[in-house]
């Protein structure tokens, strides 16, 4: 199959591409969740703490249900956790089936711990992820840049995109679902269309993003006429953009939401709700398009519907809702050794947030292509 032309956010960093080998295999890549809430120690429902390496959370599901005799469908878990690499997540079964793990062993999965609780682990029951990343043949130049770019990253947030995996090893997935919009294609497998849907908004997001990161850089680096000259901007819409200090720029009519959790609302008072996204209380939230999103106004709806126009025809056809456009890194930390010429690095993400953006923008090229 032929592999389409993904597109390639806009970095907001303005570093050049930093030299650095990256593999995302077990002992390089490290993923552990944030569990919601603790859980109680007691209650019907086993929660087993499970290490996985080079499985998918569904297959590593199917093992422990041939063993347990627990059906698929009884188990729960907060997310989906990528193949490549290590991960460790939370996964919940009826107590009934302990005593059929008592002697649990395989080669790529391990049961950490366990306890149990009062509620099935539902889709959602996280606050997020750790993460672990570790790049070798890093020179001490390069060392130097990927320290830099972790700060300033660290300081000023990132743009909060959907990564690769939404969209396919072919890279066609936002396309298919297009199709299927338009009744082009049609599919059995009502989850497989649902997701092939969500890759066409999360696409449509990325773009949208993409956009509002531009205005963003060129608000930092132009002087107000050349900014009002490409995008048409009032001298009221200039200021506005010029007097905020985050890198991100709110525009009047943004849909804004508490941060890292809350209700959306309107962008009504620019200033103040400039402020308030300042100091990480709130940030700005972009379209998934469908007939339940929040709508925007004003100036942000004109840039919206510049993305979107083309989607508005099949709005009944999808759910909508709003993500988080902007976010920031928790738990930061990092370490290079020269004598290996290795450069790992930690973080924590809010659930909905993908290291793979995170590392693209630190390195500004495809991770998976290797000098």
């Amino acid at each position: 199959m032929e592999k389409q032309e993904l597109f390639k956010p806009l970095y907001a960093l303005n570093h050049t591409p930093i030299n650095a080998h990256f593999s995302k295999n077990s002992t390089d890549f490290v993923v552990r969740e944030n569990p919601l809430y603790e859980f109680s120690g007691d209650g019907e429902h086993l929660i087993l703490h499970i290490q996985k390496k080079d499985l998918t959370t569904p297959e590593a599901l199917k093992i422990l249900s041939e063993i347990s005799g627990c059906r698929i469908r009884e188990f729960g878990y907060a997310g989906l956790k990528d193949k490549e690499g290590m991960t460790v997540q939370y996964i919940s079964l009826p107590r009934k089936f302990e005593s059929n793990l008592a002697n649990f062993s395989h080669e790529k999965l391990k049961i950490l711990d366990s306890t149990y609780h009062n509620n099935k682990i539902r889709i959602g029951h996280l606050k997020g992820n750790n993460f672990f990343i570790r790049l070798k043949k890093v020179m001490p130049s390069d060392a130097l840049k990927l320290e830099n770019a972790i700060k300033k990253i660290d300081e000023i947030g990132f743009a909060n995109y959907f990564g690769y995996q939404r969209f396919g090893k072919f890279g066609d997935n936002a396309k298919s679902g297009l199709e299927i919009l338009k009744g082009e294609k049609k599919l059995k497998n009502p989850k497989m269309r649902d997701f092939l849907i969500s890759a066409y908004q999360s696409e449509l997001f990325n773009r949208w993003l993409s956009k509002r990161v531009e205005i963003s850089k060129f608000s930092n680096e132009f002087e107000g006429l050349e900014i009002a000259q490409i995008y048409g901007f009032s001298k009221d819409e200039v200021k506005n953009l010029k007097s905020q200090k985050s890198f991100f720029k709110l525009l009047d009519g943004d849909v804004l939401g508490h941060y890292p959790f809350g209700k959306f609302f309107l962008c009504e008072d620019l200033k103040s709700e400039c402020e308030r996204f300042e100091k990480r209380d709130i940030t700005s939230c972009g379209l998934i398009v469908g007939k339940r999103a929040y709508q925007s106004a004003g100036l942000a709806r004109k840039f919206e519907d510049e993305i979107y126009q083309n989607s508005y025809e099949f709005e009944n056809l999808m759910e909508g809702s709003r993500r988080f456009a902007w976010c920031y890194l928790k738990d930061v930390s990092f370490k290079y050794t020269p004598e290996t010429a290795q450069f790992s690095f930690s973080f924590s993400l809010d659930k909905g947030s993908y290291a793979t953006v995170v590392l693209e923008e630190i390195l500004h090229r495809d991770i998976f292509e290797q000098e």
